[in-house]
């Protein structure tokens, strides 16, 4: 059953994938007021939106029917920033518009372009692609866009960040002018406003709460680390979360294989994404990610823009976000359709006053701590290994024959502690990490002055600790 107000065969797939709740963006664009209108939605990723889109879109290229017609000249075209989020928008509109018999053709920039120009030419209802490769194909012809009833730009800030916006006129300038448009963005920057106004008539403007100020479902931690022990504090990071899958960020792709070399040899099942590798390089470690080969991606902003990695509980910032908008960009994968997330920035004790600022302009409050220690992490494993299926599992009869067999050649406690060796040899390595502390805070130093001044030995340990880290 699902309550969603579409047409029965797109009702249908939503109930077999279990959508029986709206998210706030997905009952936003389906309200009376929003149908057949421009739309300029403010929404975080993570937050329903291709669903939504894809719904909203429904009437406008649907209607009543309860199948689409021949596909010929697509009626409707997704704009999408990436080439990972084109091809995930694919995959969503695929099954959402599976009984409904839509003709999908995906456009992307790395894929072989000439196989593209044959799939349009054979008919489309719904084209999807990034910027570039879909200017290309209109202006060769391949990819015509008179029959256009609906244009979708999603994450648009993420298109002009990314340097889309003559792409993206020239995009619009080509599909009819009583064309549906409906833009998507997790922010609303000056050059969105000015592109909506220019390219959409009339839009409702829809705000999903929280759309710019971070996710209530992301717990956000701001670690302390010392100097040089940045990748020893991931690796003890990912270990004490244990997240069924993680992301980790870089910011250069040197900095990338350095890291994904360090996970790798700890043991931990790593991939990594940069710019340097192939398009099927990248759509190699995407899969190993979603069918379980890898649990942690390794990755550079730019690399990973627009990716949706599944039950993604983890992002750790390896080294810092540029500014306030990339945090929350770099956050907003995880925390995603009701699950929890941890979003954890790695601060060297010099850059604390910067990461505070950081948190300040995002809008979200950190819990501030040490990196976690070896112990601690020992610890949780005990616990763990309690809660794992080799003992929660209900055994079978051979394995209680085994059983037997072995307790007659050993003791108990010689078969319990070669099953903890056995848990712990699948393990990741651990790390020895030090907490630098808090360094110099400010406004302790400008509140002491008077006391320092007394008690000149109560001061001189704390600066000689602050210049430590530096040297």
């Amino acid at each position: 059953m699902t309550l969603f107000k579409t047409s029965p065969a797109l009702a249908r797939a939503l109930a077999e994938r279990n959508y029986n709740d709206a998210t706030p963006v997905q009952s936003a664009v389906l309200a009376e007021e929003a149908q057949a209108r421009d739309i300029l939605v403010s929404a975080q990723t993570g937050s329903g939106k291709t669903v939504a889109y894809g719904l909203a879109i429904a009437a406008t290229i649907l209607g009543e029917a309860e199948k689409m017609g021949k596909a010929g000249a697509p009626v409707a075209l997704i704009i999408a920033p990436t080439r990972e989020l084109a091809l995930q928008v694919e995959r969503e509109l695929g099954w959402l518009y599976h009984y409904a018999g839509a003709r999908i053709v995906s456009c992307v920039g790395g894929m072989d372009s000439r196989l593209e120009r044959r799939r349009l030419a054979e008919g489309a209802h719904i084209v999807i692609g990034t910027p570039g490769r879909l200017r290309d194909h209109i202006e060769r012809n391949g990819l015509v866009t008179t029959g256009l009833a609906a244009v979708v730009l999603d994450e648009a800030d993420e298109m002009l960040d990314l340097g889309f916006r003559e792409d993206l006129e020239f995009i619009l300038q080509a599909t009819p002018a009583d064309r549906r448009t409906l833009l998507f963005s997790a922010t609303m920057p000056k050059g969105i406003a000015a592109l909506a106004k220019r390219y959409q008539r009339n839009a409702l403007r829809i705000e999903v709460a929280g759309g710019e100020r971070g996710h209530a479902d992301i717990e956000y931690r701001a670690i302390r680390v010392a100097p040089n022990e940045t990748g020893h504090a991931v690796v003890n990071l990912l270990r004490f979360v244990d997240a069924q899958t993680a992301i980790v960020f870089c910011n250069t792709r040197e900095s990338v294989r350095h890291l994904h070399a360090t996970l790798l040899e700890r043991g931990f099942s790593a991939v990594l994404l940069s710019g340097e590798l192939s398009q099927h390089e990248r759509n190699q470690s995407m899969q190993a990610m979603r069918d379980g080969r890898a649990r942690v991606c390794v990755a550079t902003d730019v690399a990973a823009r627009g990716i949706d990695l599944p039950n993604l509980g983890l992002v750790v910032h390896a080294e810092l976000p540029h500014d306030a908008e990339a945090l929350q960009h770099r956050s907003g994968r995880t925390g995603r359709a009701g699950r929890k997330g941890v979003s954890a920035l790695l601060v060297p004790v010099s850059r604390r006053y910067r990461v505070e600022r950081l948190l300040t302009e995002a809008g979200v409050r950190a819990f501030w701590s040490g990196p976690p220690s070896a112990e601690e992490i020992r610890k949780l494993d005990q616990e763990r290994l309690l809660q794992d299926p080799i003992l929660t599992e209900p055994p079978a009869e051979d394995d209680f024959a085994m059983a037997r067999l072995l307790l007659a050649e050993r003791t108990p406690e010689q078969l319990g502690a070669a099953l903890i060796r056995v848990y712990r040899s699948r393990l990741p390595a651990l790390e020895d990490v030090t907490d630098p502390g808090n360094g110099p805070e400010r406004r302790e130093t400008r509140g002491s002055k008077s006391s320092s001044a007394k008690n000149p030995s109560a001061k001189s340990p704390s600066a000689k600790n602050t210049k430590a880290p530096h040297a």
